[in-house]
């Protein structure tokens, strides 16, 4: 049966239901996105269907996560497109504040996490997961969820909100999710509307590599020859411009020349076709 969906875009009405549910006793899962929902989105919602009484999806285009010269303005949005995918994906709850609701004042609290936003997004984007951490935070803070539903396209994202609710002490539980792909294999994503056809053929590449990479690992290449090769790989694509291609340590992001066995190895990109920035992963055990 498909779930009544309400739509809500003010924190002191999502109290309301919150405080109604809790006295329930019902289990309360969120799913915060940016929204232009796709099927990564909604496989996020899914799995909180399956565990929760109560889901509860975010949609809040956040300016503390960009930078000055990133796609603010242009990230892409449609609620209306929005509302019915996640009516149809049994969201309940539909938060939707506008910036003005999340931040009425100039924000002087700023919630950072070290270590695991130094590298990779963190190096080249100062003060994204500052912006990502901080909101996180405020949603949970409204939401009071047991249970948060993130996406593993972006693995630091999950590290940098894992650490963060250990650390702090938050009583919720961090559910990552698998990566969920187009029929080509590239990664779901709300910016691949910004590509051109030919940007898309060749952003095909990512996961290739990737799906290389793997086989390599399996084959005993070590991780500095496996970095090179990706490179090289990459490299031949003339619309490729690569910003890092690393492999890591997971979920500490430490670099690591040969792992131990057993360990838990990230290989994680991001390249920008044309001005399209895209990121990629594998998660593997050694």
């Amino acid at each position: 049966m498909i779930q009544t969906l309400q739509q809500i875009s003010t924190i002191a009405d999502m109290r309301v239901h919150i405080q109604e549910a809790r006295r329930q006793g019902k289990k309360i899962g969120i799913v915060p996105t940016m929204g232009f929902l796709h099927d990564g989105h909604m496989s996020l919602a899914k799995a909180a269907r399956e565990k929760c009484d109560l889901v509860v999806m975010s949609i809040f285009v956040n300016p503390l996560q960009f930078g000055p010269n990133e796609d603010f303005e242009r990230y892409p949005r449609d609620i209306e497109r929005d509302r019915e995918l996640a009516q149809s994906g049994g969201v309940d709850l539909l938060f939707t504040p506008e910036v003005t609701e999340m931040y009425p004042k100039p924000i002087l609290t700023n919630i950072s996490v070290s270590n695991v936003t130094e590298l990779l997004c963190g190096k080249s984007r100062p003060g994204h997961f500052d912006g990502v951490a901080t909101v996180v935070t405020k949603l949970f803070q409204i939401v009071q969820p047991d249970f948060a539903f993130f996406g593993q396209k972006d693995a630091q994202q999950v590290a940098v909100v894992t650490q963060m609710v250990f650390d702090l002490s938050m009583p919720v539980q961090i559910v990552p999710c698998p990566i969920i792909r187009e029929a080509d294999g590239l990664a779901m994503s709300s910016r691949n509307v910004y590509l051109s056809q030919e940007e898309r053929s060749e952003a095909l590449v990512l996961s290739r590599s990737l799906k290389q990479a793997e086989a390599w690992l399996a084959e005993g290449v070590a991780l500095p020859e496996i970095q090179k090769r990706m490179i090289e790989m990459i490299s031949a694509m003339p619309l490729a411009s690569i910003e890092y291609v690393e492999v890591l340590r997971y979920p500490d992001l430490v670099p690591v020349e040969q792992p131990i066995p057993g360990e838990s190895i990230i290989v994680a990109l991001a390249v920008r076709f044309g001005k399209t920035r895209l990121i990629d992963n594998l998660i593997t055990y050694v």
